[in-house]
């Protein structure tokens, strides 16, 4: 497979592993709602918070969307858009890694572009997410006028550019048909199937049964069909058709024949397509006008309208999914997810995290009637958590910090030994089973024994407790079990006896790259 070099790509494409693990730190007084709802609100830098939701999230973003600076060469109000070539590239490259690290196996990633950098992120993306889990390119009409103003043409459109993390498990959802799309269906015969819709029976290849000629009820005899010489359709199945009046010969029985296809047979929703038009999803003027009622003032000067994010996710995702956007802006995407019934997370690294993001999303909880909110009925509630990076997990020689809590030091161990993100509650120290084996963490007092030789060491009491725990779990497991703490009492002889592996905090607990 092609791929692209640029000046930096040696030290770009091992960039994540270096990215330190940190703390994610709620600050209460900025969260909104119901603490339980599954929301998350990050500020700060969407490189190393991606890099702090893995041992958490990892595999269970189920739609991503990002809205990237475009390299348009010229100045943002909020970003700095002015990068070089090989910039983009160095810090498109290893958020694509992480945000394809957070995808569920069923899950798909879209990404807003446009021609400054749309070919060359279509390359990386081949190489990052494989070129066969390539989807398509949508295309987003966003002007409704042209730009009198511009140099050569009016560029009337953006792409979305989506990819799916394994494409035999991506089951995009149909779109709801229109009511422009049903008032296509008649009945003029009141057939008692209802309204239905005409299609023609040419066949587009050689078809051996389909060449016959047809008379018509009013006596007409037709060779074969318009534009073509095979009919689609064996001359024994297509009587079979007629005599079920399936078959339209027009009001006076002397048109050429066509098939009917009923309303009532149809799928109840429409395959999504690649081109959406401003009619649909929006446009950029409509975006702006949403983001003046909410702030009073046009402080961002590429939003996406709230129907376009409304499209991404109803195709996407269903009911109490997880969506992430790691570029939030003016917080568009967490706010229609919100609306949507989804959980989501948005990451921002500006201050208007605070200032725009934050009370955007609680006017969505106080029931805000903008946007989309009356096509889907939003009513208000929910909520959402703000947190901010904290201070590395791990020290600079890769051991984890004396002072981290038990359920983060659980997450990133359980997270190190399976790639699976910790979804298990504190308050023992087994943590759970995978591909038959159970692990167990003792640290931090977990057992009620808080002294240095006490609760945190492996011993016959301590591993009696957890094999308590584990039995609760599986009474028939009798499986590996790996056991971390600050130093085992049992000799190696008894641990290999038993199946058990012992490793040692905060030596043995590395930062996975």
């Amino acid at each position: 497979m092609p791929i692209l070099n640029w000046l930096t790509r040696d030290s770009d494409i091992g960039a994540a592993k270096r990215v330190p693990y940190r703390l994610l730190e709620e600050t209460a007084e900025l969260s909104a709602g119901d603490p339980g709802a599954g929301n998350m609100l990050i500020q700060g830098d969407n490189l190393e918070a991606l890099k702090a939701l893995l041992p958490f999230y990892a595999g269970q973003v189920k739609c991503i969307y990002i809205d990237p600076p475009y390299n348009t060469r010229s100045a943002f109000e909020h970003y700095d858009d002015n990068l070089e070539h090989t910039q983009w590239l160095a810090m498109m490259w290893p958020r694509l890694e992480l945000l394809r690290d957070l995808l569920t196996e069923d899950g798909s990633i879209w990404v807003s572009i446009d021609d400054n950098e749309g070919h060359y992120l279509k390359v990386i993306m081949d190489e990052v997410f494989g070129r066969s889990n390539f989807i398509d390119t949508v295309i987003w009409r966003k002007n409704y006028s042209p730009k009198s103003s511009a140099r050569h043409f009016s560029s009337d459109h953006d792409y979305l550019l989506v990819f799916a993390r394994n494409p035999d498990a991506f089951k995009p959802n149909l779109m709801p048909r229109s009511e422009k799309q049903d008032k296509a269906y008649k009945n003029p015969d009141d057939d008692p199937r209802g309204p239905w819709k005409t299609s023609d029976l040419s066949a587009r290849n050689f078809y051996s049964l389909g060449k016959y000629p047809i008379r018509t009820p009013s006596g007409r005899e037709i060779k074969g069909p318009p534009g073509g010489n095979y009919w689609r359709v064996s001359e024994e199945n297509f009587w079979q058709l007629d005599a079920d009046n399936r078959i339209w010969w027009g009001k006076n029985g002397n048109a050429i024949p066509q098939i009917k296809r009923f309303l009532s047979e149809v799928k109840q929703g429409v395959t999504p397509q690649t081109i959406w038009s401003y009619e649909e999803v929006g446009h950029t003027q409509e975006a702006k006008r949403e983001i003046l009622k909410l702030f009073g003032g046009d402080v961002f000067l590429t939003p996406k309208p709230e129907r376009l994010m409304h499209r991404v996710i109803q195709i996407a995702t269903n009911p109490g999914d997880l969506v992430l956007d790691s570029v939030l802006g003016s917080g568009t995407t967490a706010a229609v997810a919100h609306k949507m019934g989804r959980r989501y997370i948005g990451i921002e690294m500006g201050e208007h995290a605070v200032t725009h993001c934050a009370p955007r999303l609680n006017k969505v909880i106080e029931g805000e009637q903008g946007g989309i909110s009356k096509s889907v009925g939003w009513k208000g509630g929910g909520g959402y958590r703000f947190y901010r990076l904290g201070p590395p997990v791990f020290d600079e020689e890769g051991h984890i910090r004396s002072d981290i809590r038990f359920p983060v030091l659980a997450a990133h161990i359980w997270f190190s030994e399976t790639n699976t993100p910790w979804t298990a509650k504190s308050g023992t120290p087994f943590l759970g089973f995978h591909d038959g084996r159970a692990f167990a963490l003792l640290y931090n007092g977990i057992l009620g024994d808080k002294r240095a030789d006490g609760g945190n060491v492996l011993t016959r009491a301590t591993l009696a407790l957890i094999r308590e725990k584990i039995a609760k779990r599986d009474p028939a497991f009798a499986g590996p079990l790996t056991v971390y703490g600050e130093q085992s009492r049992i000799t190696a002889s008894t641990l290999d006896r038993e199946g058990v592996t012992f490793k040692q905090t905060p030596y043995d607990v590395k930062a996975r790259g």
